[in-house]
């Protein structure tokens, strides 16, 4: 596994490496969750690529860039031994130099829940990810549905800017009690870990609604909230039940109808998503 740190040294090595090419973008801080996008690409692809950049226009200022996990050598084992060829782990002034002024915006998709919530993110996430592709030049690039509306805002921006990716998004990777793994999990305290499982509760209580017959999505997400609002250590930013293409809230659910939620478990920031 070759491990490169400039954008000029990754088109080098990409350049001569066999085809069809898997891109995983992480943060590191690398769980199960993360590897399940590179046992997929390595099964999918001749060569993987991942790259570890913990972005920081994608964090707002009352966010946690400064303390978000960082762990390169423990990430670099587990992707050595996941069977990656290629791993892209830039500088902060790699990826950012002296004078950058270009930002990309994708609109509609990108301004409703996370975007209206955390001003800014997306825009950071869709220049980051734009960046990655134009280096890499993937075949593939793997994503997690944990963050849903971040694959839909990667869909966009690549089909609208003509990149070129298969964006694939891999499944959820979760807890044996439901929460999704996340690398802000470990900033839960014990009693926190416990309050957690709402989130994934309130999800699972959607789509049993939905199973039901319940089509009301007004309905439903007021089911969501009083669930979520009746445990002491929660605290909900919002509930959605959306349209899964376009994150329009959703009168009647529709098939495939998507409900979403961040929710607070202390002080930290949780969300999640499960198909109705």
């Amino acid at each position: 596994m070759k491990k490169i740190e400039t954008v000029a040294g990754l088109r080098e090595e990409l350049a001569r490496s066999a085809r069809p090419l898997g891109l995983v973008p992480t943060m590191g801080a690398l769980h199960d969750g993360h590897m399940a996008l590179v046992h997929r690409a390595r099964q999918d692809d001749e060569t993987v690529c991942a790259t570890i950049f913990v972005n920081p226009t994608q964090f707002g200022p009352r966010e946690d860039f400064a303390a978000y996990p960082r762990d390169m050598e423990a990430d670099l084992r587990k992707l050595e031994r996941a069977g990656t060829d290629v791993v892209f782990a830039p500088s902060l002034q790699e990826m950012y130099p002296a004078g950058f002024d270009t930002y990309v915006d994708v609109g509609r998709v990108a301004a409703r829940l996370e975007g209206e919530h955390r001003p800014g993110h997306f825009r950071g996430v869709a220049t980051v990810v734009c960046k990655l592709l134009a280096a890499a030049r993937p075949d593939r690039a793997y994503i997690g549905q944990k963050d849903a509306q971040q694959c839909v805002v990667i869909k966009r921006l690549n089909a609208d800017l003509d990149l070129g990716a298969d964006i694939v998004v891999v499944p959820t990777v979760r807890e044996p009690d439901g929460l999704a793994l996340s690398s802000r999990n470990e900033y839960l305290s014990p009693p926190e870990r416990r309050a957690a499982t709402v989130v994934y509760r309130a999800l699972e209580h959607a789509r049993s609604l939905r199973g039901d017959g319940v089509d009301d999505a007004a309905a439903i997400r007021r089911e969501m909230r009083a669930l979520l609002d009746a445990e002491p250590l929660a605290r909900v930013d919002y509930v959605s039940v959306a349209d899964p293409d376009t994150l329009e809230e959703l009168d009647a659910v529709t098939p495939g109808g998507l409900a979403s939620l961040a929710v607070y478990v202390g002080d930290t920031r949780l969300i999640d998503n499960i198909a109705l």
